[in-house]
């Protein structure tokens, strides 16, 4: 009981919630390093799954790929970059990028693939580009799956995020780090309670997110004529 009235009572303290190491600016930093995190990662996993989902090329290249990345250990990739490079924040965000494209490129490449080709082949005959069959029918259609990967990589990075303090940068994970140093174990426990009320947070954000993705209309409601084509 001890350690959890202590921790509560570091939660509360109101030193806690000022200044520039207080909680709001370590949630701020924290969900800046994803942000920038997600769109670096974004770069490479978003014109990938694209062509990977809409062509059916290098689907197998591709899973391999990611169930490689996916087994990458973050405090080594980071140790591994920091080496190589310097101390700083491009490092952690490689690193993390790096772990966020796998979870981001099988959303978009599953969520394509998926699309009836019955619907796909209705937008071709009625004329439509491969750029608008893609912006128009398959990524509305694939967007439930999508924002699925997109919520994985962000809860991901979130999770991860921490282990950025480690070498120097800020974020909650200064909570952690810090707080082992010392052996202030409320700070440590304070600031693991605090990573993964964000976490939830987010993830209620994006099960939203996902649940009125699926009640949005599909193509075929909005062009009458694709659906005369796939009935």
């Amino acid at each position: 009981m001890s350690l959890i009235n202590d921790t509560v009572a570091w939660l509360i303290d109101s030193a806690q919630w000022s200044g520039g190491s207080g909680i709001p600016w370590r949630i701020a930093q924290h969900l800046g390093y994803t942000a920038i995190t997600v769109l670096a990662a974004s770069v490479i996993a978003v014109p990938l799954g694209l062509y990977v989902g809409h062509t059916g090329r290098w689907k197998n290249t591709a899973v391999l790929a990611t169930g490689a990345l996916r087994a990458l250990p973050t405090l080594g990739l980071i140790t591994l970059i920091v080496l190589l490079t310097s101390v700083g924040l491009a490092p952690a965000i490689i690193a993390l990028a790096v772990l966020c494209i796998p979870p981001l490129l099988a959303g978009i490449y599953s969520g394509l693939e998926a699309v009836d080709p019955a619907t796909v082949d209705a937008a071709r005959a009625q004329g439509m580009t491969e750029t608008q069959v893609i912006t128009r029918v398959e990524l509305p259609l694939a967007m439930p799956l999508i924002i699925g990967g997109l919520r994985s990589a962000v809860l991901q990075v979130i999770a991860t995020a921490t282990v950025a303090a480690f070498i120097g940068v800020g974020g909650l994970g200064r909570y952690i780090i810090d707080g082992l140093a010392v052996r202030d174990t409320p700070r440590v426990l304070g600031g693991a309670i605090i990573v993964v009320v964000l976490a939830l947070l987010i993830d209620a954000l994006f099960a939203l997110c996902q649940r009125l993705a699926f009640r949005h209309a599909s193509p075929a409601d909005s062009h009458p004529q694709l659906k005369e084509k796939t009935a």
